[in-house]
């Protein structure tokens, strides 16, 4: 079992990313955070190919919607169309509170959809409390192939 848990923040906004970073870091459970700035640059993340092959899987992704390359959405289908990873909890985090794209990111296969929230401190309750719940509450799968040492 791995000691800390892997935290992929895909989000192109380096404030949000620092933020983010900065508000896991004092979290209770010590989240190891990996980040990237694109959609193309989270699949391959995610498949650990190119310079990312050394990567550790993540436990969580936390994704933001609109993104250069490939936008979230189509991060979160092809992530919850693979079989490798469909298993991976990816709780879209998003400034957009539209019911369309709430709802649309639960059909694409979204665990959690949180809006971002205005202010400095709840954005850190928010990202804390997401680290709660998926480190502290939530069940999570063992990723097989790594158990089984691929």
């Amino acid at each position: 079992m791995k000691s800390m848990p892997q935290v992929l923040l895909v989000d192109d906004n380096p404030a949000d990313v620092g933020l983010a970073q900065e508000a896991l870091a004092g979290g209770r459970h010590q989240s190891c955070i990996s980040s990237v700035s694109d959609g193309a640059e989270a699949m391959e993340f995610l498949h650990r190919a190119g310079r990312y092959a050394d990567a550790a899987r993540p436990d969580l992704v936390i994704l933001d919607l609109n993104l250069p390359k490939k936008d979230g959405r189509a991060v979160l289908a092809e992530a919850k169309g693979d079989v490798d990873l469909q298993t991976i909890p990816i709780v879209v985090f998003s400034t957009s509170r539209s019911m369309q794209d709430i709802a649309r990111s639960y059909e694409l296969g979204a665990n959690c959809y949180v809006s971002k929230p205005g202010t400095l401190s709840e954005y850190f309750s928010v990202m804390q409390s997401i680290e709660a719940f998926w480190f502290g509450s939530a069940s999570l799968p063992e990723d097989e192939k790594q158990k089984k040492g691929k």
